[in-house]
């Protein structure tokens, strides 16, 4: 099968995007490893004329050039396509040594240097024991962007810092003195630090994503501050000693309670033991200023650990029911951790890359599977439907990318850890020297989840005993590819119908009224009928367990529950439900006249497994034509009332196959949500339209990995489409984005007397 993601439809054509907005990319010799010094190109240039007619100095300049030689063949070493890391710290030796003997060329480059960067104490510098400057100086990078560097990867080792600036050599910010953002916090450990994680994966899965996800679980014991670059280290030092300080009167046990209110759940700390930690971060505070220069702001609120914030009123009783399965541990080891951030993107949208994308265009990003990129919600005007603007973590470049290639991730992914102390008498500082790795990145947990007690496992299964509702949106009709006239294209003088393209499907089922009922009740594509299959193939791989399926009556819809049922092999043990009362809202179909939709018999002699004993909330022909807003969403309501009312507590998921407006109508009423106005429902509905389509409406070739080359029978691009290449389905993996929608995958958990809302 294919090993990309599905195509990102049609697209309007974009500007280029300036990559580095309209300023003059800086110069950076260091960052040429091509030109050598002895033709004037490097970083040294030829020899003045005052060293011309002096023996002495044309031997002292011959050896500085050697020299240089010698770190521009480490550098070029190191910037080729795959330079081992194991050799680096040899090459970083070698660097070193041809260093001394150019120092003070090397003390000139930094006497030009932004005021900002250039002064690192002498302080600083005796406490770095080996320090992780002087091979980066060593090897020609200008001191700012060392310490930007340093900065950023967490002060852990050389060679990461130097990948940092490798990656970031076309960052047009590269030179910004720009510090980063960091904030301590007090973080789990153990047993607990599990069980919490347990908590965030199941209230996430059970109630969705809600502001608590954003970061790991921790206590916050001050505000995010600035410091600058070359003060990190002695930020280090003021937590050593605030922890020192602190650590003979630390609590030995955080005793902690369950506190839930509409919007929050959350452990809350007593004011005893809250009051020791206050003082330590009040400490930490007040060293932060003496060392490091920064103003810390310490926390003077109630003390607590949060659990879920800002979610449903209706995943409350769920929330409390999946909290109270963790038992709090007093004996918990808790220690305080260091973290920073990039202070540009605070409030951005965080993405993390599935798949790997290289650029068409120059205004593109390059993704790889894992990189991060910071996106705007409010600045996307730039981009069209299905591709975003945002800036690549990685590499620090802005462009456009494919949505689709990409799935929300957790602010706190992005987060760096410099450094912990843990509060434990037998435990000293894990602050550590320079050249010491120093634990992961926001969000990485390190510790191993041990199988949890039979009781524990009890408690969690009676919460997850819960109905869900999965609404799906058809997958792609023949008339979205090929227009209102497809019918005319496909059928002969005589009234038959011939497949004239790939992307027709091979056959139609018969009907009474002849080929001409197509019109209006259009069948799916090859590609949607591809849609299906993948839709279930990921429902099957992700474990969900559908217990029924309802279908609206149109026949694309049918189609689609019939697919996702055979990939989740339960086409012989589950019949498909008709209910006419989901179907679209009649005033948006063309039709005048009722719709003139197929009949149960006429579904069954087409193969498709459809419940005859089913009684709908709606009959098919209670369906009228342009009827209001309002009657289509009380049809819609008492309709989805009925259909999971049908159906026993204790089953799975209730799937539901309807239409792009069916993903609110149909899914407001059971979480208790008024219906939207006319005009947001419509704006709605018309994002979806255009994003539950994987591959567009020009691509219909289901094969290959690398760019469309499409059969000159396949109409594989209509007029004034974008010239972005479509692109493929990756497999399952594509669940949250291939369920022929963005926002058209709605995942409702339901308590148990949700039924009769």
């Amino acid at each position: 099968m294919s090993s990309a993601p599905a195509s990102l439809g049609s697209h309007a054509s974009l500007l280029p995007l300036p990559r580095q907005c309209g300023r003059q990319a800086p110069s950076r010799p260091w960052l040429d490893c091509r030109a050598g010094p002895a033709g004037g190109a490097g970083p040294v240039g030829a020899a003045p004329s005052s060293l011309q007619n002096d023996p002495d100095a044309r031997a002292h300049a011959n050896r500085i050039s050697v020299s240089v030689r010698e770190i521009t063949s480490s550098l070029r070493f190191l910037c080729g396509p795959q330079p081992p890391l194991a050799l680096l710290p040899g090459f970083i030796c070698s660097a070193q040594r041809a260093g001394c003997r150019v120092r003070g060329w090397q003390e000139a480059m930094a006497a030009g240097e932004t005021q900002l960067y250039a002064k690192v104490s002498g302080k600083l510098k005796g406490r770095s024991s080996p320090s992780l400057l002087d091979p980066l100086l060593a090897m020609g990078f200008p001191v700012h962007t060392a310490l930007k560097a340093l900065a950023a990867t967490g002060r852990k080792t050389a060679e990461e810092a130097c990948s940092w600036l490798r990656c970031h050599c076309d960052d047009p910010s590269l030179d910004d003195p720009i510090p980063q953002e960091y904030a301590l916090f007090l973080c789990p450990t153990g047993p607990l630090l599990e069980r919490l994680q347990d908590f965030w994966k199941e209230s996430r899965r059970q109630c969705a994503r809600n502001r608590a996800h954003e970061v790991f679980p921790h206590v916050t014991l001050c505000d995010f501050f600035t410091c600058e670059d070359q003060k990190v280290e002695c930020l280090y030092e003021a937590l050593k000693k605030a922890g020192d300080r602190a650590r003979a009167s630390f609590p030995p046990a955080l005793p902690l309670a369950l506190h839930s209110s509409g919007s929050y759940l959350g452990f809350f700390i007593s004011d005893g033991p809250a009051d020791l930690i206050r003082e330590f971060a009040m400490v930490f505070a007040s060293e932060a200023s003496v060392l490091a220069d920064c103003t810390v702001k310490p926390c003077t609120k109630q003390l607590h650990l949060t659990l879920a914030h800002k979610f449903y009123p209706h995943h409350q009783r769920t929330l409390e029911q999946l909290a109270r399965a963790i038992p709090p541990d007093p004996s918990c080891q808790w220690t305080a951790a260091l973290y920073s951030r990039d202070m540009r993107f605070v409030h951005y949208q965080t993405l993390r890359a599935l798949f790997r994308y290289e650029p068409q265009n120059e205004d593109e990003l390059a993704l790889s599977p894992g990189d991060y990129i910071f996106v705007d919600p409010t600045q996307q005007e730039e981009a069209s439907e299905g591709w975003a603007v945002g800036t690549s973590q990685r590499t620090g470049c802005r462009g456009f990318l494919p949505q689709n290639y990409t799935e929300r991730a957790s602010e706190a992914d992005t987060w760096v850890k410099h450094r912990t102390y843990t509060f434990s008498l037998a435990v000293e500082l894990s602050s550590r020297k320079d050249g010491e790795a120093s634990g992961r990145q926001g969000g990485e947990f390190a510790a191993a989840q041990p199988a949890r007690s039979v009781g524990t496992l009890q408690t969690l299964q009676a919460a997850l005993a819960r109905r869900r509702v999965l609404v799906v949106r058809h997958g792609e009709r023949v008339d979205q590819v090929f227009g209102k006239s497809w019918l005319q294209q496909c059928c002969t003088p005589d009234g038959r119908y011939h497949r004239p393209d790939l992307n027709f499907p091979s056959s139609l089922p018969r009907r009474s009224s002849g080929l001409k009922a197509f019109e209006n009740d259009p069948p799916l594509s090859s590609c949607g009928v591809f849609q299906a299959r993948m839709a279930g193939d990921a429902l099957q791989a992700s474990g969900i367990r559908i217990a029924a399926v309802f279908a609206s009556p149109a026949l694309r819809c049918v189609q689609t529950a019939k697919h996702i049922l055979e990939e989740l092999q339960l086409e012989r043990r589950l019949k498909i439900r008709v209910e006419p009362g989901i179907f679209e809202w009649t005033k948006w179909e063309a039709s005048k006249a009722p719709p003139a939709l197929m009949t149960l018999e006429e579904l069954k002699e087409a193969g498709l497994s459809v419940d005859t004993n089913y009684r709908p909330a709606f009959a098919l022909s209670s369906l009228t034509p342009a009827e209001s807003y309002d009657d289509y969403v009380d049809r819609c309501a008492v309709s989805v009332a009925q259909m999971v009312s049908a159906c026993p507590q204790d089953m799975g998921v209730i799937l539901i196959v309807s239409h792009g407006s069916a993903l609110d109508s149909c899914t407001r009423p059971l979480l208790g949500l008024p219906p939207r106005s006319c005009g947001d429902f419509a704006q709605l509905v018309r994002k979806v339209g255009a994003r539950s389509c994987p591959f567009g409406p020009q691509s219909c070739a289901l094969g290959g990995t690398g760019p469309t080359h499409t059969p000159a029978s396949i109409q594989s691009q209509q007029p004034g489409a974008s010239s972005r290449s479509p692109r493929r389905v990756q497999g399952p993996k594509d669940l949250g984005h291939l369920l022929l929608l963005s926002q058209a995958t709605v995942e409702s958990w339901m308590e148990s007397g949700a039924a009769g809302t």
